[in-house]
């Protein structure tokens, strides 16, 4: 699922929500820069991460400046084989995860184990913790399934103001 083929809102699965006549209008006054939903390709800024199992979503979550009314993006950083490099890509396009190669939000991370690659992967939706726990769970099983592991998550929101 390309960002630039459906855009909107997203929900807390990254799925596009229709907007009803009031949400409409609402967007159209709002000044430009906050009107229309987030794409990857916009300036953000990294509001949570962290490369630590152990740490709870919620925990991260409140520790952090991340706005829970507003969308974000949420990146992963999975390291796999080079030669499972395109299926993990493939398998998390599914659940609308893009595969980021170019440096966007900085320099691209370099793969930490010998022999594996790092494969950024980024969708738009809403956030809370639960959902966090659930999509940080995701990637560390599309990891383990092509022979890598997740390293570290990151949410990027626009800057505030």
């Amino acid at each position: 699922m390309s960002s630039s083929a459906s855009s909107g809102p997203r929900d807390l699965n990254g799925r596009v929500v229709e907007q009803g006549r009031l949400a409409r209008l609402r967007s159209r006054l709002r000044p430009r820069a906050e009107s229309g939903p987030l794409t990857l390709g916009e300036r953000v800024e990294v509001v949570a991460r962290s490369e630590d199992d152990a740490i709870a979503s919620s925990v991260a979550l409140e520790a952090s400046s991340w706005r829970a009314d507003d969308e974000v993006i949420l990146r992963h950083h999975v390291e796999v084989p080079p030669d499972r490099q395109a299926d993990a890509a493939a398998v998390a396009a599914l659940d609308g995860y893009e595969s980021i190669a170019d440096e966007r939000w900085g320099p691209a991370p370099s793969p930490r184990a010998e022999g594996l690659v790092v494969l950024v992967l980024a969708r738009v939706q809403l956030l809370d913790a639960m959902h966090l726990s659930q999509e940080r769970s995701r990637m560390a099983s599309l990891g383990s399934r092509h022979g890598g592991f997740a390293r570290e998550w990151a949410v990027l929101q626009r800057p505030p103001g």
